[in-house]
């Protein structure tokens, strides 16, 4: 594939730019990291890590321990997010019932998953209380918090901003409501397999009757849908059914890596067309073809490093002649660890290589700001202005 140097900056992005903070704009060669897919809950509850520490020591505390995949490995931590540069991240719940039942965050009932998220939820608070994290809920909050950021990215809280990774631990749609007065702002109705209100990438099928009454609920209250993980007949349904803004946290592209999981050609054009932004995702088996999970490794498979995820925003870029529609949701320690990432990065921090890799295909630096932390924050301007 022969790198392309886009223009980097549709109206929508520029007058976003023009709209922050000076002090914010003065720091863009410190390049402000975006991430807009990280279960951070499920690290600190299920994998029982203390994200305060650093991921080397985090990992000796799990020498010898097999319980879950990625343990020993795992590759983020808050020093190393901002090493990274990451001000600002999407931060998910993840607590589903569905069935078949996957490793980790699933359970058997709608209550056990509900209580499930309150305790993720009381673990953000308590990252807030101990002055770790910042919800961002408004754009009040994320005007606030990127100035705060631009001044003091080494003390200033993390921004997160709540998503719940799969609708299964709404018991109903009251539920919904209480989830957004305590800071819910984004949900992807469905996760894997067959869910409650929609069905997983991994299924067949259109969008529930539930499903339907879910976006409808989501759409008065103005929350974001991410389409990740939906099945295809079931992603196309949303799109007819849900009038608000949308995302796709953390995608590739199924034109590099044939699989249900990723964007086909059309729906990333489907999504430029409703203004959304995808995020491209650091599990190594959606970057290269041929992986086998559980099996391959990372330095034994060619492209399974960052230039080949470089390729899918190549490809994106390329396929939409535009930068706009692309940003990072990296999903690291999303139930992996380096076991399955690419194989020159280490921890989270190694993002600022992934920028270099950019930057020799052709991206300037309004392309990398763009990627990196501009079209989401455009997104979360317009969804709530």
């Amino acid at each position: 594939m022969t790198p392309r140097k886009w223009p980097l900056l549709g109206k929508q992005q520029q007058d976003h730019l023009h709209s922050l903070p000076p002090i914010f704009l003065e720091r863009f060669s410190d390049m402000l990291v975006f991430d807009a897919h990280l279960d951070l809950s499920l690290n600190a509850l299920q994998y029982n890590r203390d994200l305060r520490r650093k991921v080397p020591q985090i990992r000796s505390d799990e020498i010898g321990m097999s319980d879950l995949a990625g343990r020993g490995h795992g590759t983020v931590a808050f020093p190393e997010m901002r090493e990274a540069g990451i001000g600002i991240c999407v931060a998910t719940l993840l607590a589903g019932c569905m069935k078949p039942a996957g490793p980790v965050g699933m359970w058997n009932s709608p209550p056990q998953a509900w209580a499930m998220t309150q305790g993720q939820l009381a673990w953000y608070k308590a990252m807030e209380a101990d002055q770790q994290l910042r919800p961002i809920c408004n754009l009040h909050d994320l005007e606030s918090h990127l100035e705060s950021w631009s001044r003091a990215p080494e003390t200033a809280p993390i921004g997160y901003i709540l998503s719940l990774e799969g609708a299964d631990s709404l018991r109903t749609l009251d539920d919904l409501a209480i989830a957004h007065e305590a800071g819910l702002r984004a949900l992807g109705p469905a996760h894997y397999g067959i869910g409650r209100y929609a069905l997983g990438h991994d299924q067949t099928g259109p969008l529930s009757a539930s499903g339907r009454e879910l976006l409808r609920e989501m759409d008065q209250l103005g929350m974001i849908l991410d389409v990740t993980h939906l099945a295809e007949d079931t992603f196309w349904d949303a799109l007819d059914v849900y009038e608000g803004p949308v995302w796709a946290s953390h995608h590739n592209c199924r034109a590099l890596v044939d699989d249900p999981r990723q964007l086909s050609d059309r729906q990333i054009i489907a999504l430029a067309d409703r203004n959304a932004v995808i995020g491209v995702a650091f599990d190594v088996w959606m970057v290269v073809p041929g992986w086998k999970r559980g099996i391959s490794k990372p330095d034994e498979v060619p492209g399974a490093d960052m230039n080949g995820l470089a390729n899918h925003v190549d490809h994106i870029c390329q396929l939409l002649s535009t930068n706009a529609h692309t940003g990072i949701g990296t999903d690291l320690d999303g139930g992996f660890g380096t076991e399955q990432t690419p194989s020159d990065l280490d921890t989270i921090a190694d993002l600022n290589r992934f920028q270099t890799i950019l930057q020799d295909r052709g991206y300037d630096e309004k392309a990398l700001s763009s990627i990196c932390h501009g079209n989401f924050l455009s997104l979360l301007k317009n969804a709530w202005a």
